[in-house]
C-alpha cells in the first residue's frame, strides 16, 4: 500500500504511523511528494475500504493507493499520466521520441567528434558512447576509461548534445556521474542490486536496460531498487532478449514496449542495434519501436563500422542514421495527425 503525502510535517507522518500500528513503513521522496510504503502483512485485509478511509483522512495525505504487484513506485497506478524525465532540457517521455546515438565505444577523439557532429546534424539530442565496456571476452577492447569520459565531455561542449554512458560498478559511480548526463545500466548489471541502490542515492537520470534473459516483472523490480532510494528519474530500455533464434544477435521484444507502458509510468527506450545485432535491421526495427509507442531510441552509429573496436556489425553509418531520423520524424507526424483525427471524431 502506498500513502501519498505532500507538505507533510513530522507530526503528520507520526499520525499515519499511529493508524498502522506494528507495520513496517518506509518513507521515500517522490518529486514534490513523499510516499510512505506500508509493508502490510498479507494475512490482514490491507485493501479494506475502512483502512483506506482511515488513512485518507490523516493530515497531508493526498491519496492512498493499493497495488497488488510487487513493484510499487514503478507502477502506473502511482502516476497514471506517465513520467517525463527531463535531461537538462531534453524531455524523455514527451510527445516526440528522444534519440540517443553514437558509437558503441569511445575509441579516439576524431572518431567520437566526427560521429557526434553527424548525429547532431541528423537530429539526435543525446550522444551515446561507452568509456567502460563490459565484454564477453577479457581480451576484447574494454574502453578508454576516464579518458573516454573526457572525450565525451569534449563532444558535449562542441555539439551541445547530452551524454549517456554506461556505469559498470559502484567504484566508478561518482566519476561517471561527474561527466555524464544519463547513467546507463547495462543488461548484465540489471540485477546488480548494490549498484542499483547506489545510483538511487544520487540525483542523475538513469537508463536501465532489460536483462537479456529477464522477464518484465524483474525489469520493473530492478527499477524499483533505484526508485526506492529516492531517485525517480528512471528510463527503461528494451534491448532484446535471448531466444532460440540464430539469425539475429538477440530477439527484439517489441511487445514489451506497450506492455511496460501499460504496467508502468516510466518512459521506455528501444535499442534496435543490440536488439538485432545487424545494421540492416536497425532502421525497420526503429520504425516499429516508435509505432509501438517507444519514448525514444538508442542507436549505434560509427563512421567506419568495419573498423569499429566493438559492435561494428550493428552500427549504422552516418548517412543511414540520417535516413532513419527522417523516417522516424515522418512516422511521428503521422502518429500526431492520427491523434488529432481521433480527438476530432470524438466530438
Amino acid at each position: 500500500m502506498l500513502i501519498k503525502m505532500k507538505n507533510a510535517t513530522r507530526e503528520d507522518k507520526l499520525e499515519v504511523r499511529k493508524r498502522l500500528p506494528g507495520e513496517e513503513l518506509e518513507i521515500i521522496p517522490f518529486g514534490q511528494h513523499e510516499i510512505i510504503i506500508a509493508k502490510l502483512d498479507r494475512k490482514r485485509d490491507e485493501y479494506s475500504r475502512d483502512l483506506q478511509e482511515q488513512l485518507s483522512s490523516a493530515p497531508a495525505v493526498e491519496e492512498v493507493i493499493t497495488i497488488s504487484e510487487p513493484y510499487q513506485l514503478t507502477s502506473r497506478k502511482l502516476k497514471p499520466e506517465g513520467s517525463v524525465v527531463d535531461v537538462d532540457g531534453v524531455k524523455v517521455g514527451d510527445e516526440t521520441p528522444a534519440v540517443m546515438a553514437g558509437p558503441c565505444s569511445v575509441e579516439n577523439r576524431e572518431q567520437l567528434l566526427q560521429t557526434a557532429e553527424a548525429v547532431k546534424k541528423a537530429g539526435a539530442e543525446i550522444l551515446r558512447g561507452g568509456a567502460f565496456k563490459p565484454r564477453t571476452s577479457p581480451y576484447s577492447f574494454q574502453g578508454l576509461g576516464e579518458k573516454g569520459l573526457e572525450l565525451l565531455q569534449l563532444a558535449r561542449k562542441k555539439t551541445g548534445l547530452k551524454i549517456v554512458t554506461e556505469l559498470m560498478d559502484v567504484e566508478h559511480r561518482d566519476l561517471v556521474a561527474e561527466y555524464t548526463d544519463i547513467i546507463q545500466i547495462g543488461s548484465r548489471n540489471m540485477k546488480n542490486y548494490s549498484l542499483l541502490k547506489s545510483i538511487g542515492k544520487i540525483d542523475k537520470p538513469v537508463m536501465l536496460k532489460r536483462g537479456m534473459a529477464s522477464p518484465v516483472k524483474d525489469w520493473l523490480l530492478a527499477a524499483e531498487y533505484v526508485m526506492s532510494q529516492g531517485n525517480h528519474r528512471v528510463m527503461l530500455c528494451e534491448r532484446g532478449i535471448k531466444t532460440f533464434g540464430e539469425d539475429t544477435r538477440y530477439t527484439m521484444d517489441l511487445s514489451s514496449i506497450p506492455l511496460v507502458k501499460e504496467k508502468s509510468h516510466l518512459p521506455v527506450i528501444a535499442d534496435p542495434s543490440h536488439g538485432t545485432g545487424r545494421w540492416e535491421l536497425v532502421i525497420p526495427m526503429a520504425r516499429a519501436a516508435v509505432a509501438c509507442g517507444a519514448d525514444g531510441l538508442l542507436v549505434e552509429v560509427h563512421p567506419e563500422p568495419k573498423k569499429a573496436l566493438s559492435d561494428g556489425p550493428q552500427s549504422l553509418k552516418p548517412e543511414k542514421f540520417a535516413r532513419m531520423m527522417k523516417e522516424i520524424r515522418q512516422l511521428n507526424e503521422l502518429d500526431k495527425m492520427d491523434d488529432i483525427l481521433r480527438e476530432a471524431a470524438s466530438f
